[in-house]
């Protein structure tokens, strides 16, 4: 089995240049927990993960729940980060890094695979214990061919046992 038997080819992408408010109102909608970054050539420059997003806004002492957007507020995110009431502006803390591009907070040491990679450098990958990698952008002479989360790993597997 190789990466291209278990990628998704549809891949929901965004820019460098995109605000985090965006992406924060995309993934509140996702069934996923990350976005690659694509340059203007199609070329993974980073991966952008609730938790980076979500770090935008902890601190440490009580609990905060995130609105998405700008008043009236239509959504939440649904994470419960730490926030110090005496550090936090709650509007200055929101609008100052709302508007910042995802550039600024991306990983851009992205973890790829190649299409005809195997099996076992995906699980390898995925089961990485000092990275938390949950989505591996597949990539083909520098473009974005597709992705493989854990769960398409963990289906595979499953497809490949009940077919024995």
């Amino acid at each position: 089995m190789r990466a291209r038997d278990i990628m998704k080819t549809e891949v929901e992408t965004v820019s460098p240049d995109d605000d985090v408010s965006d992406v924060l109102g995309r993934l509140a909608k996702a069934q996923f927990n990350g976005f690659p970054v694509l340059d203007d050539d199609g070329g993974v420059v980073g991966i952008v993960t609730q938790q980076d997003l979500v770090g935008l806004f902890q601190t440490k002492d009580r609990t905060l729940w995130i609105p998405i957007g700008f008043p009236p507020f239509m959504e939440t995110l649904t994470y419960a980060v730490d926030v110090s009431w005496k550090d936090l502006d709650m509007g200055v803390d929101v609008l100052k890094n709302a508007g910042r591009p995802i550039s600024e907070v991306m990983t851009t040491d992205v973890v790829t695979v190649a299409p005809d990679d195997d099996f076992d450098r995906i699980l390898d990958l995925l089961a990485d214990d000092e990275r938390d990698i949950n989505r591996l952008p597949v990539v083909d002479d520098g473009q974005l061919v597709g992705i493989i989360a854990r769960q398409d790993v963990l289906r595979a597997l499953r497809d490949e046992r009940r077919a024995q």
